[in-house]
């Protein structure tokens, strides 16, 4: 978003536009556009206040009905916390019953309205112009936020008595912010990640990083949590001080439509899991167990074996069902030949193909045409390496 942008949907006509239109619908945008227009609303107006109705649409994945009284950015949204784990990120502050907290890059505002709503006295920063207006939009409701334009690195942040740490992974200057690449090396980050750790240590602090962060970055003085909504790895958060829960070094989160569910570790670090044959049953754990490297963890009390080193599948001779694994009944194990397989498709009348892939280089896609399947049957085909060779798991979809 530009700054011109901000100011039309900010002014009288951007928030009536705002307001009074619904966008919800899957409506023709062209003839919406001209109606708008013929309307005599100003046509960057309408640009922007459709803009910004697609990327409410968007937000309420991460903010429910709450998103329809936002303004977003598009990097904003994309980096911002969904609401409920941001909540989740307040907890640990009120739990340990700390009164104010600087919110270092506050983006579009997501943490701060957590911890806000739960009481707590923030002081928002935000280097970029227009996110810092834009936080400052959303957190009007809240008297107890202030939003400051600032560089991070540069202020003093004695003074505060916790803080919580978002670095920017986007490059957010620039005449293309909304396609901006984002900052894999640490040393990018907004503010740099070891600024981070170097105030960390000093006082009750989070860190919200990427969930494919190195791992061998992660100091041995805090908890590390990966969290996974509905299946999805949205990040990783770093402790630090009163923040930290006592005797976890590491944790998997998974929340999902039956709640909250956790595997824990004292140490930083484990084993793989065990090894051993292909069962009846094949799993996908979550991305969060496998990030954490907490499988082990998890896979020895359900007598569950990895099916090969490095791939992240499990399998046992036993139905199990858990909201920390997808899976799947073993039909038939098969060499990896697209000429057999073929075959063995048309020959079991299969149409509905569903193809997954791991320790793999095939294209699920290029697969599929490859194989052509017609019929009335349906599979889930798992292409994947079990020591030095590939093989195809023909599998069919189990329910809890």
């Amino acid at each position: 978003m530009e700054r011109e942008d901000f100011i039309r949907l900010a002014g009288q006509a951007g928030q009536t536009l705002l307001a009074q239109n619904d966008y919800s619908s899957e409506a023709d945008v062209v003839a919406l556009v001209s109606r708008l227009r013929s309307q005599g609303h100003d046509p960057a107006t309408v640009a922007a206040v459709l803009t910004q109705a697609k990327l409410r649409k968007r937000a309420k994945v991460k903010f429910g009905e709450f998103a329809d009284q936002m303004l977003f950015t598009e990097a904003g949204l994309e980096q911002a916390s969904r609401l409920k784990v941001a909540a989740l990120h307040a907890g640990r502050f009120r739990a340990a019953g700390i009164k104010q907290v600087a919110d270092l890059g506050c983006g579009i505002g997501a943490e701060a309205m957590a911890m806000a709503s739960l009481g707590i006295q923030v002081s928002a920063f935000e280097i970029d112009e227009v996110t810092a207006a834009v936080a400052t939009y959303n957190l009007a409701p809240f008297d107890n936020v202030i939003v400051e334009i600032a560089d991070v690195e540069q202020l003093d942040l004695s003074k505060f008595e916790a803080l919580f740490f978002d670095p920017a992974r986007r490059e957010l200057h620039g005449p293309k912010k909304a396609s901006a690449q984002r900052h894999f090396d640490p040393a990018n980050f907004s503010p740099n990640y070891s600024f981070c750790l170097e105030h960390a240590v000093t006082k009750p602090t989070g860190i919200k990083l990427g969930p494919g962060h190195d791992k061998r970055q992660i100091p041995t003085e805090c908890e590390a949590q990966w969290v996974s909504v509905n299946g999805d790895l949205v990040e990783l958060g770093l402790w630090f001080g009163k923040v930290a829960r006592e005797n976890i070094a590491r944790s998997a989160l998974l929340i999902d439509s039956s709640g909250q569910h956790e595997i824990t570790s004292t140490e930083s670090d484990s084993p793989n899991a065990e090894l051993a044959e292909i069962g009846s049953y094949v799993y996908e754990p979550d991305n969060s167990l496998i990030r954490s490297s907490l499988m082990a963890d998890f896979a020895k009390p359900l007598g569950l074996t990895l099916i090969s080193p490095e791939i992240a599948y499990l399998s046992s001779n036993e139905k199990i069902s858990s909201p920390w694994l997808k899976g799947y009944q073993v039909i038939d194990n098969l060499v990896f030949d697209r000429k057999k397989l073929k075959a063995y498709v048309r020959e079991h009348n299969i149409g509905i193909l569903e193809i997954k892939k791991r320790g793999s280089d095939i294209s699920p896609e290029e697969l599929r045409k490859q194989l052509a399947p017609k019929g009335e049957g349906a599979a889930t085909l798992i292409v994947t390496r079990v020591g030095d060779a590939h093989r195809v798991l023909v599998t069919q979809p189990i329910g809890d």
